[in-house]
């Protein structure tokens, strides 16, 4: 059975000048997170003209960006401001949980998303009929439920390992590596179904998203004025941005071997995918896309 009943999350090691400092910045952050990402889903929902399956997405995705963030942030910057940064054995497997469901999630719908701009630039004329509210809600759940699955049974074996000490995790939140680093059992069988789950998700939702692209590039090639070309390529820069941060970062901490990489890197590699990401997906969407910029415009008129 499990002797240790808390861990110890190091974090960011500084003095208590810049713990207070940290703490401010990231409260900033937060709160412009969950602030931008909120407008765009109260938009969504009350602007009429927005009511088509890339906004229905895109709802999604802001949602998963508010949740993704609160997984993470809260907790962070109270141990900023807290002598012990410590976290129960249950509470930094269900953090590790949560994030990582609300990752996957995000990862299935970015290809969800690519999708449906390859029906709605390639086969205008039948998107209405494929893209239907049914299909898009289905789609939607598939996401969801692809997430949920997927980081199940992990979690699951993850919690009945047993954690002997140290209870220290290198870290600033409950991240899968260093917390199975911490059983003093053999977790070679979980690491490898880590790994497996993690490469088929990343890269089969890489793959579509590339395949998407591909088709979506040479029939924009085809689009004989430049006006056609520009409203074309408009409708998807916004997610071809939003989609190259999340991949390269993902797949960079999760697929991508250690070695020849310092943890301290990973590490702000992971600050930079948990927190700022998250941060610049809503301002991405309101400044890249004119159709959401008209509507925030007429909601604060």
């Amino acid at each position: 059975s499990s002797v240790v009943t808390e861990f110890i999350l190091l974090g960011f090691p500084v003095v208590w000048e810049l713990d207070v400092l940290f703490f401010v910045v990231f409260l900033i952050i937060y709160v412009l997170t969950v602030s931008g990402n909120v407008t765009i889903i109260s938009i969504t929902l009350t602007d009429c003209r927005l009511h088509s399956p890339m906004y229905f997405f895109l709802c999604n995705l802001s949602f998963l960006d508010t949740m993704m963030a609160t997984a993470i942030v809260p907790k962070m910057m109270r141990d900023f401001i807290s002598l012990e940064k410590t976290v129960s054995v249950a509470g930094c497997i269900s953090q590790c949980y949560f994030y990582f469901f609300f990752g996957t999630t995000e990862v299935i719908l970015l290809a969800v998303m690519s999708l449906d701009r390859y029906v709605a630039i390639c086969i205008p004329l039948r998107y209405s009929t494929i893209m239907s509210i049914q299909t898009s809600f289905q789609l939607g759940l598939a996401s969801w439920a692809g997430g949920f699955f997927s980081v199940l049974s992990p979690m699951i074996i993850i919690s009945w390992l047993p954690f002997c000490g140290p209870n220290v995790i290198d870290h600033f939140f409950c991240d899968f590596e260093p917390l199975i680093n911490l059983s003093c059992a053999d977790t070679h069988l979980l690491e490898l179904v880590k790994f497996v789950l993690s490469t088929v998700v990343l890269l089969c939702s890489l793959l579509f998203t590339i395949l998407s692209y591909l088709y979506i590039i040479i029939t924009i090639v085809h689009i004989p004025s430049s006006s056609g070309w520009k409203k074309a390529f408009s409708t998807c820069a916004s997610h071809i941005t939003v989609a190259s941060i999340f991949y390269g970062s993902a797949i960079f901490m999760y697929i991508v071997p250690n070695k020849g990489f310092s943890f301290s890197l990973k590490k702000a590699v992971t600050l930079q995918t948990a927190v700022f990401t998250h941060l610049l997906n809503p301002f991405i969407y309101t400044l890249r896309n004119q159709q959401v910029r008209d509507a925030l415009r007429d909601t604060t008129s």
